[in-house]
Order: structure tokens, then sequence, then C-alpha cells
């Protein structure tokens, strides 16, 4: 097994539960991954993901740490200054949306009902067997019912005439880094995932999932090699043979498994330039901009989860796809996990994670320097309801760059390609 990350070692339990002796490599120095944290001065960032949807795949697994769920699976604070409270219940969540934009009610539940279809197809084809092909069971309702050939943001419009709640639909694509406009429609099921399962937490942060998938790592007798980096699957035409380490040796193995991005497989560890350039068509998944801050005081109604919303969403993907540049009006994801965990920061304080998506390329193609870009969106926040001075004790930056020397992420893609579609419009009409 190459790569400790989450689904690297969910393969190694399962392979060495199924009797296979297992060996896993990790390069860094501890294994999860991207399912990382950054401490400093008592407060503590996730690096990574900041909540946990269906746990009970993780329970079925043995993770055993605990889970809590939070008030609001988000907040949504639109550019006109309106808001929209995400609740689990999807009944709720219908009140609240007719809340913001009366009338529209009846609409998300439709919606709702349609990414449960989309939900239940997809695991009846896509998520059932070997991508590549259709899986045997596949039937023409299930595959016409993740709308193929229409993007998320034409299926925002087929239910939504309130373009703040498209814009809320089109957030979708950004859980794989790609652009509404372009994404598939089929990316809509998220929400039939998050109001069925919900949104959770570990106390301490998720990390916790990491230690406890390690140990049942150790109790499978899997063997984890921490700091040991591999730099090439060793393979003939007729199959692989193993995998060579950093350090020269020859790891003999009869079947390899990666767990890392596919062009890191076929443009390093496995070179293959036909599927490399199937790969590089696809583009790049966006980036992030990581903004670690240690807030003094607490913010009165703060939720765990909240978003900021640009004013022009459209502008917004454009910049980052088209014109490789960080949005001047850029949508702001903000995490709070004190606002559940009093362990995540010093007493009266909080630990704000500031997530920003930004082209996948290093920051120095900017156009502006990045401490820069921080002040733009420290000043845009201000603007919508979120004013941070004379409360910061501190505000660290992870970017782009950083995702592709600690993870070797592809130009610093945080999904590694892009999910789009190659035969579509760049717009759709607003109603069917």
């Amino acid at each position: 097994m190459v790569g400790g990350g989450v689904g690297g070692m969910v393969a190694a339990l399962l392979l060495a539960r199924n009797g296979h002796e297992v060996r896993l490599f990790e390069r860094l120095n501890r294994l999860g991954g991207k399912l990382a944290e950054h401490e400093r001065e008592g407060f503590v960032f996730s690096l990574g993901p900041s909540l946990l949807t269906m746990p009970r795949l993780f329970r079925d697994l043995g993770v055993g740490c605990a889970m809590v769920e939070p008030a609001e699976l988000c907040r949504y604070r639109f550019a006109d200054g309106s808001r929209l409270r995400a609740l689990r219940d999807p009944v709720r969540m219908e009140e609240q949306v007719e809340s913001l934009a009366p009338g529209q009610g009846p609409a998300w539940r439709a919606f709702y009902g349609w990414a449960q279809e989309c939900l239940a197809a997809s695991r009846r084809t896509f998520f059932a067997g070997p991508l590549g092909r259709p899986p045997e069971q596949a039937r023409l309702g299930d595959l016409l019912a993740v709308a193929p050939g229409r993007t998320l943001d034409g299926l925002a419009r087929r239910f939504f005439g309130d373009p703040r709640l498209r814009q809320y639909v089109g957030r979708y694509a950004t859980y794989a880094g790609s652009n509404p406009y372009r994404a598939p429609a089929a990316l809509g099921c998220v929400p039939a995932i998050e109001h069925g399962e919900g949104g959770w937490y570990v106390p301490g942060g998720l990390p916790r999932i990491a230690a406890d998938l390690g140990g049942l790592l150790a109790a499978a007798g899997a063997e984890v090699h921490l700091g040991a980096e591999v730099t090439e699957v060793i393979a003939d035409r007729a199959a692989v043979s193993g995998v060579r380490l950093a350090s020269g040796e020859r790891v003999t193995a009869d079947a390899v498994v990666v767990n890392a991005d596919a062009a890191a497989l076929y443009g390093r560890l496995l070179p293959d330039r036909r599927r490399l350039r199937r790969i590089a068509g696809l583009g790049l998944s966006s980036s992030v901009l990581l903004m670690l801050a240690g807030v003094e005081g607490r913010t009165a109604g703060l939720p765990h989860h909240s978003v900021v919303f640009s004013a022009d969403y459209r502008r917004e993907f454009d910049d980052i796809f088209r014109h490789g540049r960080p949005a001047q009006d850029p949508t702001v994801y903000i995490g709070c996990a004190a606002v559940d965990d009093p362990t995540q920061a010093p007493a009266g304080a909080e630990n704000w994670v500031m997530l920003v998506n930004v082209p996948a390329r290093d920051p120095s193609r900017w156009p502006m320097p990045v401490e820069s870009y921080r002040d733009l969106v420290l000043d845009l926040l201000a603007r919508r309801g979120h004013d941070l001075s004379g409360r910061l004790r501190f505000v660290e930056l992870f970017t782009p760059a950083d995702l592709r020397d600690r993870y070797g992420a592809w130009g610093g893609a945080i999904y590694g390609s892009a999910h789009g579609l190659s035969l579509i419009p760049i717009s759709e009409p607003t109603r069917p």
C-alpha cells in the first residue's frame, strides 16, 4: 500500500482483514494524510476535512471515537446580508428556505427529492463496481436520474428562481474542487447525504479518526512504515512486482495499491504518458488558501460552520478556472470548532479556519502577494459582518504550495483533477 491517507488506511485495513499480508508505506511521519491539524499557542486548527458525513461507514470498520452533531449543518450569508440556516431535518430546512425566499420552500423539497433519487441511483451504479464501465445492474432510469449532460448550475436553475438558492446549490461543486458552471449535476446528490445522515464532528478534532484507524491496522496485523517514501512502482508489461523506496530498498509484492493523485502515479511512480495526457486534459481542481486565526473573545451566535458568499459567483469561478487568479470577491468558508469543542482554543478565544478557493498554482504567480490577498479577505469579511479588527492574535497561511510540497498534490490541487463535462454549454436557460 502506497500512501497512508484515510483512503489508504481503509484499503489496507480491509485487505488485512481478508487475510492478505499488508505493508503500508507513508512518506510523512504520521498517518492520516490531509486529515491533519496544526497547533499554536493553545489553538488547534484542522488542515483538512472539518466535518464527517456517513459516520456509519467508520463505525462499521470499528472506529470508536466519539462523534457529535452540531446544531446546524452550515449557515450561509449572502452578499445582500440575507442568511440561510441549513438544518439537518428536511422539513425544517424547507421552512428555512421558505423564510429566505417565499414560495421556494416546495422547490427545495423537490430538489431534495431529486438528490435522494440521484444518490440511490449512484449507489446502484457508479459506486457499485469498478469504474470504467456501467455495472451490470445499471438501468436506464438510474443513468437518467443523475441528469447526464447537465451542469450543477443547470440543475439549480431547474429548481430555483432565486439566485441565492442557485448559489447555495453551486457550492456543492466546491466539495470536489470544481466549477459549478462546468461540474456535473450529480454533485447535487450531496444534500441527500448531509440531510439524510448529518454532518458530524469528532471531539478533539477529526484526526482522532486517523488514530483509531491506525490502531485497527495494528490489530489486523498490517505493517505500517512511516517516513518511508515510495519513488517507484516496479512493473513490466504483465504485472507489478513491488515498489522501490527513496532509500533504494526494493520491496516485493504481488499487488500494489496506490492512494495518491492519479497524476502522481502515472507521472512519477509508474510513468505512462498516454494516461497522463488524459488526466491533464481534465484540468486541475481548485486549490485552497487556509487562513488559521487565533481570535480573542467569543463571537455571539457564531455557528461551527458558516459560508460568506461572493456577490458574483460566476465571476469568482471564472477568475479561478479561466484566468488562474484568486477571485477579488471570494466566497469564504469559516470553521470554528471551539463553538462545540472548548479544547480547540484557549478559554475565551476561538480558532477560526478561513478557507478560500484559489487556483492550483504557486502563489508566487498570483497577481498580488499572498499577504495582500489575506488582507483583502479579512477586509471583505469585515464588510459582511465578520470584523476581526483588534481581535486577531495571529493569522497563519497554508497555501497551494504547501499542499504540493507536503502531500505531493498535483500543482497544489486539493482534489487532483476537476470534475467537469466536455460537451455542455457554458450557460443554460433559467427554467426548463
